[in-house]
C-alpha cells in the first residue's frame, strides 16, 4: 500500500531563569515510491523530506506532490498542522481532494496520538492536542 506519513515532535526545554523554549521536528515519510514530500508555510516550502527543525510555534501544511498538485496542495490530500506548546498543537486533514493514504502522529510529548486517513471521506481525520 502507497502511504504518506507526517511524523511530529515536539520538545520542551528549560533554559536558565526557567524560561521554556519549544522546538518541533517535523519529519515528512513517504512510503509511495513515487511524488515529493513537500512541508510548506505561506506558502514557501520548508522542507522536501528532510527533517524540518524550528525553535517555537510552526503553522504549515505538508502533502505528497504527486506532479498533479496545484502550488499550495491543491487537488492533494493536505495536513494542516499547529504546534504551539503554549496554545495547543492541532493537526487536520483537508479532505477536498483525497489523492493518497496519509498519515500523522506526535512523539515526544504525546506518543501514539495521531491519525491514518486511508481512504476517501476519513471520517474523525482531525487531531488536536
Amino acid at each position: 500500500m502507497f502511504w504518506f506519513f507526517l511524523n511530529l515532535a515536539a520538545f520542551t526545554a528549560t533554559i536558565s531563569m526557567g524560561v521554556q523554549a519549544e522546538t518541533h521536528i517535523v519529519m515528512l515519510s513517504n512510503y509511495c515510491g513515487f511524488g515529493t514530500p513537500l512541508l510548506k508555510q505561506n506558502g514557501v516550502t520548508i522542507s522536501t523530506g528532510a527533517a524540518y527543525i524550528v525553535n517555537g510555534p510552526l503553522s504549515a501544511i505538508a502533502y505528497l506532490d504527486t506532479g498533479s498538485c496545484g502550488t499550495n496542495g491543491e487537488g492533494c490530500t493536505i495536513l494542516e498542522t499547529t504546534l504551539d506548546n503554549g496554545q495547543g498543537s492541532s493537526t487536520t486533514f483537508n479532505m477536498t481532494s483525497y489523492s493518497v493514504p496519509t498519515g500523522f502522529g506526535y512523539y515526544n510529548g504525546c506518543d501514539g496520538e495521531g491519525w491514518d486517513c486511508t481512504s476517501p471521506g476519513c471520517p474523525g481525520a482531525t487531531e488536536q492536542r
